[in-house]
């Protein structure tokens, strides 16, 4: 049976909200907790756009991505991200950089939902 969880973004800022999701992804609040296992859980995120993000954040986060060729880097910042794909990539970003680097990772993401 799958457990699902509704999580407000209003007033939170991004990396609390991202830890809170991660432990509930990963199924650590849970008794039967497995590392090697993924959790039978569902979190749905509401009310991204209302989330507590300051303006300096905005203009001075940067998102990097290297292709592996010479010259390859490619650099993003918040605001230019958020107005490309909006407040659910970054929130995306933020939990898959909290989540164990391993094979679990991308299967554990597909129960991630996030609404706008």
């Amino acid at each position: 049976m799958t457990q699902e969880y509704k999580i407000s973004a209003k007033d939170k800022k991004i990396g609390r909200l991202a830890t809170e999701v991660v432990v509930l992804l990963m199924g650590k609040n849970d008794v039967n907790y497995a590392p090697n296992k993924v959790a039978d859980v569902k979190v749905v995120i509401n009310d991204i756009n209302d989330m507590d993000v300051p303006e300096k954040k905005l203009m001075s986060k940067i998102y990097d991505h290297y292709s592996g060729y010479p010259g390859g880097r490619k650099e993003i910042t918040m605001q230019k991200l958020v107005e490309k794909k909006g407040f659910g990539e970054v929130i995306k970003n933020a939990i898959y950089g909290m989540l164990p680097k391993n094979k679990l990772r991308d299967v554990v993401m597909k129960n991630l939902i996030i609404n706008e």
